[in-house]
């Protein structure tokens, strides 16, 4: 049941398994016999039975252009871990953890395997219970891209979204919401990533132990990101067992608490664009024992250098493989790593998941990661949104009904209003977008709240924002809005502005 050392939200059924339980696994360095499964990787023959079978053995990629411009002595090399069939370094967590229970007898035919996952681990699961023909439920933040919901839905899964805001002990948490799922499916598991030893022990026996077959035995310093834990945690035990000496590194993004000392995780951060990287809780898996240096990273850094690894390396990266090379890059620094040394970095997935965000030159900007550029000298791009002189909000209250929503945004010819809660504060927007889909895709009745469908990711900006920026936002946003005072902006708004400007220049001219 819940661990006694963890904090637990009021709400949270009896049934409530913590992730962040002490860990039970007897495994210490240089100790004779290993006490887990050995589940070692070895060659692929030229022929295989399965997709699953493809999963490991990942190529190690020497970096050169981006090395040699910040000044790199070392050779560093990228795990290129995105060449997984599922594309990313999840897969080998999400086979190993069936595997396991597969052998212990967990699962059955017809049984239902459900995963709270940031995304990776859902599609390596998924994957998988399609090849074996197992149903698959993902439990996944709503911050989670797009592109995952689309390739877990393609792999045949079902999927829930929980609120991004959710602390991982409340009930309406991704974790709480798996366990709730598999107390009312029958012949439902969930396998429990932050929890399931197959999931350092894939990297254990895998992804270690190919570092060091790669390598020749000679790795010198590893950096991994640090998510669950696992894979820092397979790897660091796998390297620290066979190279004693090699510097295992993690990076950790600010706003997470995974990192030690504690005192490197104090920050003013509540959120973060990287995926995949971070908690808000200690995952039973993570030992931090085998990691010799923590490193915090945030979305300035992390993501344009993601961009870099794609533009300079030909290498198609995801933003966790950003953190983990700027990492990389300050740690053979900061441990004077000289010619002929070796670093080996993990690039954890590919561009796959994020065509529409960190690739995207709008979603970069709009998130201040990028300036804009006023390529064709537009002459109201410096002008400010707040010049626009939109009218204020157009509200809801969060206990109106979506009927209630629609005949006000069918009364004002609008597509989106306001939710404020009882108090008068503004919470979010409904949009006509979402709630089709919550109608036609969830089933949500028109006599449902407003507050079931409130829409939360759009972009807020201040009254002083230039239109440049404005209008780059609204080539992928159908709206923003501007704070103080609390106002919509469309698409129309800006046009109707420049058209209006243009009108008056030509009646001057």
């Amino acid at each position: 049941m819940t661990s006694k050392s963890s904090p637990v939200e009021d709400g949270l059924p009896d049934y409530f398994v913590a992730p962040n339980q002490p860990t039970r696994c007897t495994w210490k360095l240089f100790q004779e016999r290993n006490p887990h499964i050995d589940r070692s990787y070895f060659e692929n023959p030229k022929i295989l039975p399965d997709i699953l079978h493809v999963i490991g053995n990942t190529p190690l990629v020497k970096l050169n252009r981006i090395p040699k411009k910040e000044g790199v002595k070392c050779e560093i090399y990228a795990k290129c871990e995105f060449l997984n069939p599922g594309g990313s370094v999840k897969d080998r967590i999400g086979y190993r953890m069936v595997q396991d229970a597969e052998a212990k007898g967990l699962l059955s035919p017809g049984c239902t395997v459900i995963e709270p996952t940031s995304g990776n681990t859902g599609i390596g699961l998924a994957m998988a219970c399609a090849v074996k023909g197992y149903n698959c439920l993902i439990v996944m933040p709503e911050k989670m891209s797009n592109e995952k919901v689309a390739a877990l839905q393609t792999l045949g899964a079902k999927i829930v979204r929980t609120p991004t805001e959710a602390a991982w002990n409340e009930p309406s948490g991704l974790i709480a919401m798996a366990q709730k799922f598999q107390h009312e499916i029958p012949n439902s598991i969930v396998l429990d990533q932050y929890r399931n030893s197959g999931n350092p022990l894939a990297h254990y026996d895998g992804t270690g132990e190919e570092i060091l077959r790669q390598c020749g035995g000679k790795v010198d310093m590893v950096v991994v990101g640090a998510g669950t834990g696992g894979t820092v945690s397979g790897i660091g035990r796998k390297i620290k067992e066979k190279c004693p000496d090699c510097k295992v590194i993690s990076v950790d993004p600010e706003g997470s608490i995974l990192a030690e000392p504690e005192s490197l995780n104090k920050s003013d951060v509540s959120y973060y664009e990287i995926e995949g990287i971070g908690y808000d809780f200690l995952p039973t898996v993570l030992d931090r024992s085998v990691i010799d240096k923590w490193y915090k990273v945030n979305d300035k850094e992390s993501l344009p250098m993601a961009r870099r690894i794609n533009a300079e390396e030909g290498i198609l990266s995801g933003g966790s493989s950003g953190a983990a090379v700027s990492v990389a890059l300050k740690a053979v620094k900061d441990f004077d790593l000289k010619e002929g040394q070796r670093c080996v970095v993990i690039l954890p997935d590919g561009i796959r998941n994020y065509m529409t965000k960190f690739i995207s030159d709008n979603w970069m900007e709009a998130r201040y990661l990028k300036e804009p550029v006023n390529e064709h000298s537009h002459w109201w791009w410096n002008h400010e949104v707040s010049e626009l002189n939109v009218p204020g909000l157009t509200s809801v209250k969060a206990d109106d009904t979506c009927e209630d929503a629609i005949n006000l945004m069918s009364e004002k010819n609008l597509s989106q209003v306001a939710v404020i809660d009882a108090d008068g504060t503004f919470i979010g927007m409904v949009t006509l977008a979402l709630l089709t889909k919550k109608v036609v895709t969830f089933n949500l009745s028109l006599s449902s709240k407003v507050k079931s469908a409130l829409f939360k990711q759009f972009r807020k900006v201040p009254s002083n924002t230039i239109l440049g920026l404005v209008s780059r936002i609204l080539e992928i946003d159908d709206f923003l809005v501007v704070e103080e005072p609390l106002s919509v902006v469309t698409r129309l708004d800006v046009l109707e502005f420049v058209k209006n400007g243009e009108t008056t220049k030509n009646a001057q001219q």
